[in-house]
């Protein structure tokens, strides 16, 4: 995984005014990109303080994030964290005496959000981009270049996917530019689109392993307008789809982003959540381990929230946690939303981390690659850590760390087997791919249950009515992954957006939810 929290294996949608009134079609053109609007909205100087006691349910980055933005805001904090540890999905861990994460790896850095908060928390020295970028996808039998000049699989002319695709599905490609529009009205599925426009290879090929590696879900499901919306705004205006792509290849070109797309930091991403929460008590915040929220109450005075046999008074209360959680929680506060929230699916997976001497392999160049599940292999992608993170190469020169990923929307068989079972498969996988056949000197398995949201067609609106029915509750806000975007920056916007709506102010709400923010696949192995 990299920028999912899941930016999961990349790498992360209002209020009642903005449930009541769709947003105007506007072409690609007029659409300022996601870090602009954000950004500017995350920087501005009119601020909205919130005063009290605020109760923040969950401890991972969105929960920590708006515990970190409450205590700016003149609140006084408490974070209940259910488990023995803050970070959620981003974690670090230890292999074969080298300091790697075990979930997400990397985020999104065209966004100002996480590495932002990272520079805040005091992390700014170890803000590190990959060695990296170039990688494979493994199909047709070999591991081959990812293709450049697409937009997530999408290619803007039959050329880019040469060398991935079968001749037959290149010649499918060009049928794009004489077929007549097809509409994809208030939102599609990706899959679906594009394989009524380009043919099913691209999706099966290349489409479906780049979205699965942000979502661990199914092309054909995903919605085309929350996973990819600058595609789905494109499409909106365009009779050809690798015409809508080139357009917004140009746009790019014309206007080019400094600095790296994506970025880690030494040591792991799993630091920043452990930063943040040092952040937080430093500066009087409270957060308690181990501290389900068993229950919430609406009071005259605000809230009352149930945890181990106590009770917290409250003023306001931002529920961080997973959707059957927040279903859970609100149930009597806000019944309607808590219905929403549990039509929200998960995929689980588990990552296998691998480490090897250095003296036993040589692996392709490049940062790894990924599977299309059409392929029939079970793992879906492998990343090479120790060539795509200068500091995990340079902690043991001698040990070089792989990692796969196991496990998308629907599978449940393959995450049911014993770890050994799942190492075994992995090194089966690694073999075929590269002729890895060395034994590893150390291996860790990682199970992500229930570890990634699913957004299927229809996500934006979901969304809106929940954040509706929230919106009709004082003193109540929700934010994580199951919104706005599963990338760390997207937790990061989802968590500000609902601190900024405490304190009265609802553009970044309203915002957010017009314009779901993309989660990008931060390379293999996402």
């Amino acid at each position: 995984m990299g920028d999912t929290v899941w930016t999961m294996p990349s790498h992360a949608a209002g209020d009642a005014a903005l449930a009541h009134s769709r947003p105007r079609d506007r072409a690609p053109a007029e659409v300022p990109v996601a870090s602009e609007r954000l950004g500017a909205m995350s920087t501005r100087e009119a601020r909205a303080d919130v005063a009290g006691h605020v109760v923040v349910i969950g401890g991972g980055i969105a929960g920590l994030a708006a515990a970190h933005r409450l205590l700016d805001r003149g609140a006084r904090v408490t974070v209940l964290e259910a488990s023995d540890r803050v970070g959620g999905k981003l974690l670090p861990g230890e292999i074969a005496g080298v300091r790697v994460d075990l979930g997400a790896e990397s985020m999104l850095a065209r966004r100002p959000e996480a590495v932002a908060l990272a520079r805040e928390v005091g992390l700014a020295d170890r803000l590190q981009p990959p060695a990296t970028a170039a990688a494979s996808i493994w199909t047709r039998g070999a591991l081959r270049p990812m293709p450049k000049g697409h937009v997530m699989g999408v290619p803007g002319t039959a050329a880019a996917l040469s060398g991935v695709l079968s001749d037959e599905g290149l010649r499918r490609i060009e049928r794009d530019a004489r077929l007549p529009r097809t509409e994809v009205g208030d939102d599609v599925a990706v899959g679906e689109y594009v394989a009524a426009r380009l043919g099913r290879e691209v999706v099966d090929r290349l489409v479906e392993p780049l979205l699965g590696g942000v979502y661990a879900g199914d092309a054909y499901r995903i919605s085309m307008r929350s996973a990819v919306p600058q595609l789905f705004q494109a499409a909106r205006t365009h009779d050809s789809l690798t015409e809508a792509v080139r357009e917004i290849q140009a746009k790019a070109a014309s206007a080019p982003q400094p600095g790296p797309v994506f970025m880690g930091i030494e040591g792991g991403v799993g630091r920043l959540p452990l930063a943040v929460a040092e952040s937080v008590r430093a500066r009087g915040g409270e957060i308690l381990l181990k501290s389900p929220a068993d229950g919430l109450l609406r009071t005259p005075g605000g809230w009352e929230v149930l945890t181990e046999g106590h009770v917290l008074a409250a003023d306001a209360v931002v529920v961080a946690a997973p959707a059957p959680e927040a279903a859970r929680l609100l149930r009597t506060a806000s019944p309607e939303a808590a219905a929403e929230l549990r039509t929200v699916e998960y995929a689980s997976m588990a990552l296998v981390t691998l480490a090897y001497r250095r003296a036993d392999l040589a692996l392709p160049e490049g940062s790894g690659f990924l599977v299309p599940p059409v392929d029939g292999r079970t793992i879906k992608a492998s990343t090479f850590a120790s060539q795509k993170w200068g500091w995990i190469a340079d902690e043991d020169p001698d040990v070089v760390v792989l990692r796969t990923s196991v496990g998308r929307y629907g599978e449940t068989e393959v995450l049911g087997r014993e770890d050994a079972d799942l190492v075994a498969v992995s090194r089966h996988d690694l073999r075929e791919a590269t002729g890895l056949d060395a034994a590893p000197m150390g291996t860790r398995v990682t199970r992500w249950t229930d570890g990634l949201p699913q957004y299927p067609v229809g996500h934006h609106a979901r969304v809106a009515r929940i954040r509706e029915r929230v919106a009709g509750v004082t003193g109540l806000a929700v934010c994580g992954a199951a919104y706005d975007g599963v990338g760390i920056p997207a937790c990061i916007a989802s968590a500000y957006a609902a601190v900024d709506r405490l304190g009265g102010d609802l553009r970044a709400v309203h915002e957010l939810t017009a314009n779901p923010v993309q989660s990008l696949h931060g390379g293999a192995g996402e």
